[in-house]
């Protein structure tokens, strides 16, 4: 199954110092995450500091628990806004061509 995450930074509690101090941490995490298969899709948001992220996960608990292994989520500097499990669309199937 896939889920979206949306996130963005608690910048009003933790300082951009705070921030960079973990940045290769969670840089790392992620790229072993995504090497797994973990992550299918990452983006850093346009409009603030934060993250998009397509996860692949057998249930939505697994992908909780990935998201959770950030190091960022684990310091409690991240607040998940969005977390949405996804099905395939229906107009692609060959019953509605």
């Amino acid at each position: 199954m896939q889920f979206l995450s949306v996130s963005r930074r608690r910048s009003d509690v933790f300082t951009e110092a705070q921030f960079a101090e973990k940045t290769p941490a969670e840089w790392q995490r992620a790229r072993t995450l995504y090497a797994e298969g973990a992550i299918r899709q990452l983006w850093a948001r346009g409009d603030m500091p934060g993250a998009c992220i397509l996860w692949e996960a057998a249930d939505e608990q697994e992908a909780r628990q990935l998201l959770g292994s950030l190091p960022m989520a684990q310091a409690g500097m991240l607040e998940i806004l969005s977390f949405v499990p996804l099905k395939p669309y229906p107009g692609f199937s060959a019953g509605n061509r």
